[in-house]
């Protein structure tokens, strides 16, 4: 029996009747010119769903195919069932399905196996004989190409640069993504900070022993009412937040620094948002206020030296350079080794968009930065007897500097 909206799919030995002829209508290609080629699921693949901005849980390939003596035409293959939905809402030329371009033994019966059979089938009827693919086409795609004798290239720079520089609409969701990634962060620092303290200086809430479970599960419930989803959140209380991706757990205490860190993604339009803080519940012990500082002015260093034309290295040696005056240690602790006063393991920060790790990197070999680049600034100082310490923003690069997307404070007192 079928589920509703689902059709029988044929083996390669049924014929596989077309469903759109116009899609099958290529355009005329002269010479050996070369095409594109994007593949992948669009709301797993950030690098298609950028291309077409269209949203799909199947498999699905992006074409852009030279013709002569005009631009290259654009064509999306998806499912049927999907296919009106793509024609009013995907940012392509032309849509078909891979019933439009079965090969001659049929397709198959597994759904990406016959999407890849269909693009290739697409290339090879329309005279292709090479055609370049970014870093993250998947190898069935290639191996299927290249069985209907095209050459596929690998341009491992093919789409970084549209998806750094982020467009109007794109900033319009990752602002409204960054007000609720605050609200989400501003919510748990305020609930450890209303805690009560109790036995052995574990924070109580409610009656009950204040944990990161707990802790996240409040974000987790704010941001899934807010159309979030939510990547499991830091909240590292103590020596855990010494380790700076240790999402946490256990019961929180008193007098220790807590990092939160979340970073969701918008149902709907797929950007994210990511912003940490640090709380500290009670007395702030002093060698911690001395790390908050320090990075404070870190970060503030970077944010000054953060606009178009710097590279991401030249930002991060803001961070180095004030780290260091302070005496501590930047870059990984040798093995084997205790660290006896506070470091930063990390760079300084990264792009953030349809994924929350993305180019470019403020670190060593940083490149240069775009206007329109979305980057955190997040340094952070990490001592294992005591625990960590990170702020991070959002700022958007522009020739003249750097828009921050945060507003929250950055101390770490957050009792109302």
């Amino acid at each position: 029996m079928l589920r509703n909206g689902e059709r029988n799919v044929p083996t390669a030995s049924m014929e596989y009747p077309s469903v759109s002829e116009e899609a099958t209508m290529l355009p005329e290609v002269s010479g050996n010119q070369v095409a594109r080629i994007l593949a992948g699921v669009p709301i797993h693949s950030a690098s298609l769903y950028h291309r077409i901005r269209f949203s799909v849980v199947d498999v699905a390939v992006w074409l852009e195919l030279p013709q002569a003596g005009g631009p290259p035409q654009t064509l999306l293959i998806c499912r049927d069932i999907e296919l009106q939905r793509a024609r009013q809402q995907a940012r392509v030329d032309r849509v078909a399905c891979p019933a439009d371009f079965a090969p001659p033994g049929g397709l198959s019966g597994d759904r990406e196996v016959a999407t890849a059979q269909a693009a290739a089938e697409c290339l090879r009827r329309a005279g292709i004989r090479q055609v370049v693919a970014d870093r993250s086409l998947p190898l069935l795609f290639a191996e299927l190409i290249r069985q209907a004798g095209i050459e596929v290239l690998c341009d491992p720079q093919f789409g970084v640069q549209e998806r750094r520089q982020k467009d109007p609409q794109e900033l319009i969701w990752i602002q409204q993504a960054q007000r609720v990634t605050e609200q989400a962060v501003a919510l748990g620092c305020r609930l450890i900070a209303s805690a009560k303290t109790g036995p052995d200086g574990i924070l109580m809430y409610d009656g009950q022993v204040l944990t990161s479970e707990r802790v996240r599960a409040a974000i987790d419930h704010f941001l899934l009412d807010q159309g979030y989803l939510n990547s499991t959140a830091i909240v590292a209380g103590g020596p855990q937040g010494a380790d700076c991706h240790e999402s946490g757990s256990g019961p929180l205490r008193t007098g220790q620094p807590i990092i939160i860190d979340v970073f969701p993604r918008n149902r709907e339009t797929l950007y994210h948002g990511d912003c940490t803080r640090t709380v500290v519940h009670g007395d702030c012990p002093p060698e911690l206020r001395r790390m908050h500082q320090a990075v404070r002015e870190a970060k503030a260093a970077a944010m000054q030296a953060a606009k178009a034309g710097v590279s991401g290295q030249q930002v991060h040696s803001q961070v180095v350079e004030v780290l260091q005056h302070w005496g501590y240690h930047v870059g990984p602790m040798p093995p084997q080794t205790t660290p006896k006063t506070a470091y930063m393991p990390h760079g300084t920060g990264h792009g953030v968009g349809l994924e929350v790790h993305e180019a470019p990197l403020l670190d060593q070999n940083g490149p240069e930065l775009l206007p329109g680049d979305v980057v955190s600034i997040e340094p952070g100082l990490y001592l294992p007897a005591l625990g960590g310490v990170r702020i991070e923003d959002l700022v958007v690069i522009t020739p003249e500097g750097c828009q921050n997307l945060n507003s929250l404070p950055e101390g770490l007192e957050w009792k109302e």
